[in-house]
């Protein structure tokens, strides 16, 4: 029987009626070890009339305490009722190769739990996964796949390589009235290997997935990523079976084939490795997850800043200084400053003097100061970023990233930048 589904939407405070007992509070940690220790996904507080849930900047779904009560948490609906599209969020920081590796802590997935019944309207995960794993592969093939030596057996005829079979050899020539055929193992060398094979299989499930979701499968820049990546693989094979998706191995020189495998094995996961299972349906089985939106907006200030700014060495992501790890240093000829992303809309109207407190902390880091080349003497600027719903998407082109001062702060300035939403 499919568990009943609460509704909510990220960052709202709401009371509900819900089949738990009354003096049960359930507290949820993200289980992230970067992560503040109250850092959470939601909360529920039991008071009069039923139970007070808050959702906090994460959005997904899980149980709430026992198999029959589910809860559903989607993007906030931004001005207009459009809904914030994460997935386009994830694809603009991902237009640059290099932050990819920064994506590995966006979601969890427990897939220790059992799985929920949800509409597909429902499924954030599968979407995200597809996504990532599609940008994440589109910048392999622009560096070119790797070649490497792996291990094939094949028929030959009138020659010898390798190691040979003698019991399988001996029953082909019989079979085929041939003394010459002979069933050899050896080592070649090129991109047939066992790790583009894997990444060609999950090609193939995204492939099958994306006409499934209408909004997903009428997207231009997705069907342009499936245009770009899918011809490199023609000259890899296909994969057969499921026990040679887990015999893959890192490569220093290839450090997004790390990233790209991971995604691959959760989407293979995900859909339980058998390609039928990619359809078109009322209800999904989903394993619960959730998806940090606060991680993701600081990775889609990260893109907008690195289309502004492209030169080397220009931002600076998770700069680390006197033990604390800034989100951004901006050293370019015309600003240098600390920058600090806050998926807070509350910016709009005002600001948090904590979050001013701890920016103006690490712009005074002596280490910052070096990376700039300042003097003691001198304020170093702080910019605080937050998402705005009333403006286009339409990055940081030509802003002035000091338009707005923050009260009476010296050197401290907000700046609210649109996200993409769809109806």
């Amino acid at each position: 029987m499919m568990p009943e589904l609460l509704l909510l939407s990220e960052h709202t405070n709401e009371v509900h009626a819900l089949p738990l007992p009354a003096d049960q509070a359930f507290f949820y940690k993200y289980p992230h070890q970067k992560k503040d220790t109250d850092a959470y996904c939601f909360r529920l507080r039991p008071e009069a009339g039923g139970h007070r849930v808050e959702t906090s900047y994460f959005i997904g779904v899980d149980w709430i305490g026992n198999e029959r009560q589910a809860i559903f948490v989607q993007p906030k609906l931004n001005q207009g009722g459009f809904q914030t599209d994460f997935l386009r969020m994830l694809s603009t920081a991902l237009r640059h190769p290099d932050v990819a590796e920064y994506t590995k802590d966006l979601f969890v997935i427990r897939f220790d739990q059992p799985a929920i019944d949800i509409y597909p309207e429902h499924d954030l995960l599968t979407p995200l996964l597809a996504v990532q794993f599609l940008s994440t592969v589109r910048a392999i093939v622009k560096r070119g796949l790797k070649k490497s030596y792996y291990r094939v057996e094949r028929r030959l005829n009138g020659r010898v390589k390798g190691k040979i079979h003698q019991s399988s050899s001996i029953r082909q020539q019989l079979l085929d009235s041939n003394a010459l055929h002979m069933h050899c193992s050896f080592d070649e060398f090129g991109i047939d290997s066992p790790e583009n094979r894997l990444l060609k299989k999950a090609l193939a499930f995204v492939q099958r997935y994306l006409p499934t979701v209408q909004y997903l499968h009428a997207a231009p820049w997705l069907q342009e990523l499936l245009r770009y990546t899918l011809p490199a693989f023609e000259q890899v094979s296909d994969v057969t079976g499921t026990a040679a998706l887990s015999h893959q191995k890192n490569n220093v020189f290839y450090p997004e084939y790390a990233e790209a495998i991971r995604l691959a094995r959760l989407l293979l996961q995900r859909f339980g490795y058998h390609l039928s299972n990619v359809r078109k349906t009322d209800m999904l089985h989903t394993p619960p997850f959730w998806i940090d939106m606060s991680k993701l907006f600081e990775l889609y200030v990260l893109g907008l800043l690195k289309d502004r700014f492209p030169g080397p060495r220009q931002v600076l992501y998770h700069y680390t200084a006197s033990g604390n790890e800034l989100d951004f240093v901006l050293h370019t000829p015309e600003y240098q400053m600390v920058v600090d992303a806050k998926y807070k809309p509350r910016y709009a109207h005002g600001f948090s003097n904590d979050d001013i407190r701890q920016v103006s902390g690490y712009a005074r880091s002596k280490y910052v100061y070096r990376k700039l080349g300042k003097t003691e003497h001198d304020v170093i600027d702080c910019l605080i970023v937050y998402p705005d719903s009333t403006l286009r998407a339409d990055g940081l082109q030509g802003r002035d990233l000091k338009a707005e001062r923050i009260g009476a702060y010296v050197g401290m300035y907000k700046m609210g930048v649109g996200v993409p939403g769809r109806e």
